[in-house]
């Protein structure tokens, strides 16, 4: 039976895919039941919300204050749904959850089966996001994000520090030698993130304003920078979640230690979610299974 919310549900589908085909293949249903829920919204409100092309569409300027007030309003209408059912069971329903590749690789995969264990009502999704995402927009209830956190509209709990590393591999440092200084980084093949990015900028001692890298070999991805390093191809400013058994094998080793400045902000590990909502049970029985197993 259909409902209001079914067809506000396929509104913001539209929106967050960029069109009806899109979001019907997105949600795996035919695109005519998409273009009918439309079609409704607008005839019972009197009122059009998208702009259609034959390439696209777009939100009215109607559209698009009502697009922001359904989100927020769904959101509240999850969770009081949520917290009667948390009268009666433990915490339940989807939660989405969204980190850097590399987090999501080294961090969470090796904890999703304990957490399923424990907390079988909760239906876990995990989206590896390189880039930096809007919660909201994306249907995201919680974040893991790793450094200084600048949306003043998300909440964050720190769930500890995970230093860095300058590494290379043996095979590298065989053939271009080590690194005496931190000056003596400049002759070597550096590897680091596409520009513009302050992550190019390593914060070792002795540069006060951090010390400015070129990589040779730029990636947009963390992941991907630690496979270039294990295969050969220049020295890495990496944090240690990621780094554990590679040092204990052998794989990488460390470069100028005790050059780099700790603490510092790049540190960092927080679970963000959105401020203006009620902390969800879901959110907070992930939050606190991380804090106490995460190998930072």
């Amino acid at each position: 039976m259909r409902s209001r919310s079914d067809d506000l549900e396929l509104l913001l589908a539209v929106v967050d895919s960029g069109g009806f085909s899109a979001a019907a293949n997105r949600l795996n249903i035919p695109v005519a039941k998409v273009s009918r829920a439309i079609q409704r919204l607008e005839g019972e409100l009197e009122t059009p919300l998208l702009n259609r092309t034959t390439r696209s569409v777009a939100l009215t300027d109607e559209g698009r204050g009502f697009v922001e007030r359904v989100r927020e309003g769904l959101l509240l209408l999850g969770s009081a749904e949520e917290a009667l059912l948390q009268q009666r069971d433990q915490p339940s329903g989807r939660l989405r959850v969204d980190a850097a590749s590399p987090f999501v690789l080294h961090q969470l995969v090796p904890l999703v089966a304990e957490f399923s264990r424990s907390y079988p009502g909760i239906a876990l999704e995990l989206s590896a996001a390189d880039d930096i995402i809007n919660l909201l927009e994306q249907r995201t209830d919680v974040a893991i994000r790793i450094g200084e956190l600048d949306d003043s509209t998300l909440h964050a709990k720190v769930l500890g520090r995970s230093t860095l590393h300058l590494v290379a591999s043996p095979a590298y440092l065989a053939e271009h030698g080590v690194p005496s200084s931190v000056a003596a980084l400049q002759t070597h093949q550096l590897l680091g993130f596409l520009p513009p990015s302050r992550l190019n900028r390593w914060p070792l001692k002795g540069s006060a304003q951090g010390f400015d890298t070129t990589p040779h070999l730029p990636t947009t991805s963390g992941e991907v920078m630690r496979q270039l390093c294990l295969a050969g191809h220049g020295i890495a400013l990496i944090s240690r979640f990621m780094l554990g058994n590679d040092l204990k094998t052998g794989a990488l080793v460390e470069v100028l230690p005790g050059q780099i400045q700790s603490p510092n902000p790049r540190e960092q590990i927080q679970a963000v979610y959105y401020r203006n909502s009620a902390l969800s049970p879901r959110i907070s029985a992930f939050v606190e299974f991380l804090a106490t197993r995460l190998t930072l």
